[in-house]
């Protein structure tokens, strides 16, 4: 079978990463073209016109107001994308969350006949439950990932699948989960000394945003005697590289020692006493990984005005929204500031009844994302459901 995936930002080429290792084990003979990045490009085997169609990097944008300046170029990767699918005339396309772009291209693929799965169901539960009609209407299979989800969908009489979820291999499975502290410490030259973990998100307008605000966190902290030691890392994002994260380093770079490394996201945060989150999957993940952890995030004003009118549910980040509870702070726009962060990341570290507690309600979140084997499951499910349709 041929199969077009799309993925438009980091945590989709994760994800379609894994989803395409599922692929090629349940279906041998799969030829794969994708919008995606370089862990999907890794998995990648050649095949006669296959392949990375556009990475990611060149087109990841989030928020309402920062969707609607980009317009014009988002227009035009659709075109593109559109045109790209009827030359390869898959059997299947594979749109993985992103939904501002693959709404466009579910529509699309529905009404030239393709069969049309969405892997990560976009949030309709957050905001936008308007496009659950869409969904109805273009997607012949919606693959969920988060339990709450189920009866959600399921009251909108929609019958998505749900067979786990794919962070869950991920994180048990990865070099970060099964290295030892000292391995990760000797090939990153660190020093034997606590580790406090940073991530500022992986699109440009996060960066900009966030690391103004993580770098005055680390001088202060630095600043304290009972933290001078301490290594303050920042986890490079996918796709991004150190001229994003310079120019913000250097007034603050001697008081705070802070170090960026890529590709040690998740060893960064599982070796850390304490973690700052932008949110997103990263939040996820570090619930996963073990390393207690507070979300900030910083948007336009604009954005953030027309998502408080919009959306709906009471936690962005993903390990809260699981348990429906605040197992960890979030501190959003004014309150993500060095000194609400100082006093949250102490607190972390400090305070071991509140550090349990936090521990606590990360195995309440464990508990109910279930087991591991999600990604091979959703390959397995789609190779069946083609294999069907091509059977008549």
């Amino acid at each position: 079978m041929k199969y077009y995936i799309i993925a438009g930002e980091a945590s989709g080429d994760l994800h379609g990463s894994n989803l395409m290792k599922g692929l090629y084990s349940e279906d041998p003979d799969a030829e794969i073209r994708f919008w995606g990045g370089d862990l999907m490009n890794g998995v990648y085997r050649p095949c006669p016109g296959g392949g990375l169609v556009r990475h990611y990097r060149e087109g990841a944008i989030m928020g309402f107001w920062e969707v609607f300046t980009h317009a014009w170029k988002l227009l035009g990767n659709i075109g593109r994308c559109k045109k790209d699918i009827l030359d390869w005339n898959p059997d299947a396309v594979i749109l993985i969350d992103y939904p501002g772009f693959n709404f466009k291209i579910a529509g699309f693929a529905h009404k030239h006949g393709i069969r049309t799965f969405y892997y990560i169901a976009p949030k309709v539960w957050a905001s936008r439950e308007g496009r659950i009609r869409k969904l109805k209407k273009f997607v012949d299979r919606l693959y969920i990932i988060f339990p709450f989800e189920i009866p959600y969908f399921r009251s909108k009489g929609i019958d998505a699948v749900y067979l786990g979820n794919p962070l869950v291999d991920s994180i048990s499975d990865s070099r970060a989960m099964n290295e030892s502290r000292a391995d990760f410490l000797k090939r990153n030259s660190l020093q034997d000394k606590p580790v406090i973990a940073m991530l500022a998100g992986s699109r440009k307008g996060e960066i900009s945003t966030m690391m103004p605000v993580l770098t005055e966190f680390a001088a202060k902290m630095k600043a304290l005697p009972e933290y001078s030691d301490y290594q303050f890392l920042i986890a490079g994002a996918p796709a991004r590289t150190m001229e994003d994260y310079s120019v913000y380093l250097k007034e603050c770079y001697e008081k705070s020692g802070i170090k960026v490394l890529f590709g040690e996201t998740l060893s960064i945060i599982r070796h850390a006493e304490a973690a700052v989150v932008n949110s997103g999957t990263a939040s996820l993940e570090t619930v996963l990984a073990g390393t207690p952890q507070v979300v900030g995030y910083i948007g336009s004003k604009l954005t953030i005005m027309i998502a408080r009118h919009l959306v709906k549910v009471k936690y962005i980040s993903l390990g809260n929204l699981i348990i429906d509870k605040l197992a960890f702070k979030e501190l959003i726009q004014d309150d993500c500031n060095a000194e609400n962060l100082m006093h949250e990341v102490r607190e972390l570290i400090e305070n071991k009844a509140y550090r349990s507690a936090m521990l606590d309600e990360y195995a309440r979140i464990k508990n109910a994302l279930g087991g591991s084997g999600a990604s091979r499951a959703v390959a397995a499910d789609m190779a069946r459901d083609l294999q069907s349709h091509a059977n008549g």
